[in-house]
């Protein structure tokens, strides 16, 4: 076997075999944390190889032990598994090459050394869930990522940390139980746990009662862990209190990979098996999905704080993917994939933009921002930037998913088109939650400057505020540039997805 052959296995082993070494090394050291950016940097590099790899090979299987499957643990990377495979090593990397000064700056470096041992079993879980080709070993990786996930939650500057990890791991840990109880019936009467293996076996007992409610379950449980309206109430408390460098990586690909395996779940196994599952599926998802969007954006508007808002935000984004599934088409499923790699670029970039801000001023309180753009300039301008991404303006990825999803619409006919208006409608709530922020920091005097009665030490304090660290400038302005790269030439994950909706679709419109 070849180098490259191993890179499934790599993806995972990397970030999991030296998590527990970085949790022995004092903690006060820089030795942790640039030996777990080290890592992130080359668990990124096996994702791009691998990325290249299925776009020219197609999808890649692997045998632990060179046990044959479904008698041993097998690993299969498909052209979904590699978009998210880059979305979560990219997403780990890029968040603790910008975010040392952060987390110094919002919990010190007391419990450096078991933070990042947590970072990285993280990210070695979301990975294990998206490579892994059973459905139990999921449920596994997804504990080990949740698990390690909760805690990066509760490190968080303030108090709301741990009552945000508390509800965070309440929900997590129902959503992990219904899956599970999914994953039972289903071995129960089938007698495999290997996706592939499952998709074979169910026709014979497809209409049976326990199948049916073990879909229902599997459904409900990654729903939770997506955190689909109505079931999003733990999101906007763990971004807002979360360090920021945790929420940048979380907001990249935390409830994606719920979401990623909901639709690697329905479409390969559920959907070519269950009469009317397709008609099911998207019947009681597109509902909530354009709840999200519609109901997301407005509780944005009225958020009062920078990452309260954007993760309200995410609820929105969230819609959208959910909304293009449930159409069940090619063109439909084509957007939700290009969606959820473009979203991550967007969201990391104006989640640290707001870390940037954090730094300076102490707070994501948008009254206390006001002058941020007179203050620090760069870092405005890259929200700005990111923000015309999130809207979805010409020239940005966040325009190539919508395009797509709105071709998917058209494919409806007029149903379409009401899909499409209420999808620009959200755009507009999005254009008006990024306002506000630009009009705070762009068109008000900072806090304390703004009247006779002025606070004295607080305007003293803003006028101290200087521009962002330049490395954490040159990260994000790279996160900023890519926007507008796969805005112009989204090859990557718009062919990746052509591939993942050939194999899961075949010859389904």
């Amino acid at each position: 076997m070849t180098f490259l052959s191993h890179l499934p296995a790599l993806l995972v082993v990397v970030p999991m075999a030296v998590a527990p070494l970085i949790a022995v090394l004092p903690s006060r050291s820089r030795l942790g944390y640039a030996l777990a950016t080290l890592t992130a940097g080359l668990t990124f590099v096996i994702a791009v190889l691998l990325a290249n790899q299925v776009a020219s090979q197609g999808a890649m299987a692997y045998e632990m032990g060179s046990w044959p499957v479904p008698f041993g643990i097998g690993l299969m990377v498909t052209p979904f598994s590699a978009v998210m495979a880059l979305v979560i090593a990219g997403g780990s990397f890029v968040a603790l090459l910008w975010g040392a000064k952060s987390l110094d700056s919002e919990m010190g470096r007391e419990h450096h050394a078991l933070f990042l041992s947590c970072w990285l079993l993280a990210s070695s879980g979301l990975l294990g869930i998206v490579v892994t080709a059973d459905a139990f070993n999921a449920f596994v990786f997804m504990e080990i990522s949740s698990l390690a996930s909760y805690v990066l939650v509760a490190t968080g500057p303030k108090r709301q940390s741990l009552t945000a990890a508390f509800k965070y791991l309440v929900t997590g840990s129902l959503g992990a139980t219904f899956y599970l109880i999914g994953v039972g019936y289903l071995y129960m009467m089938t007698g495999t746990l290997n996706f592939d293996d499952l998709a074979a076996r169910l026709p014979d007992v497809s209409e049976t009662t326990p199948v049916l409610i073990a879909s229902g379950f599997i459904i409900l449980g990654l729903a939770l862990k997506a955190a689909v309206f109505p079931m999003h109430a733990w999101l906007p408390n763990a971004y807002q209190f979360a360090p920021t460098p945790v929420t940048v990586f979380l907001a990249a690909c935390s409830t994606k990979v719920a979401i990623y395996l909901l639709i690697k779940f329905d479409f390969a196994v559920l959907q070519p098996n269950l009469a009317d599952h397709a008609a099911l599926f998207s019947a009681v998802l597109m509902p909530l999905a354009i709840l999200a969007f519609l109901v997301g954006s407005t509780l944005a508007i009225f958020s009062n704080d920078l990452k309260r808002m954007l993760a309200y935000s995410s609820v929105a984004q969230m819609g959208y993917i959910l909304l293009a599934s449930s159409l069940v088409s090619a063109a439909g499923l084509t957007a939700a994939i290009v969606h959820v790699f473009n979203h991550a670029l967007m969201k990391s970039a104006l989640f640290m933009a707001v870390g940037c801000l954090v730094l300076r001023y102490g707070s994501s309180r948008l009254e206390d921002l006001a002058g941020a753009g007179k203050k620090m300039p760069l870092t405005m301008l890259a929200f700005v930037l990111a923000g015309l991404s999130l809207i979805g303006v010409p020239l940005t990825a966040g325009f190539i998913s919508k395009w797509i999803l709105i071709q998917a619409m058209l494919e409806l006919g007029a149903q379409g088109i009401f899909f499409i208006v209420l999808i620009l409608i959200s755009s507009l709530l999005a254009v008006v939650y990024i306002w506000r922020v630009v009009e705070l920091a762009y068109f008000k005097a900072p806090k304390g400057n703004d009247g006779p009665n002025q606070d004295t030490e607080t305007a003293a304090s803003t006028s101290k505020v200087k521009e962002a660290p330049a490395g954490m400038l040159v990260v994000l302005y790279l996160l900023v540039l890519a926007n507008f790269w796969f805005g112009v030439d989204p090859s990557l994950p718009l062919g990746l997805a052509s591939l993942e909706v050939n194999a899961l679709l075949g010859a389904r419109p």
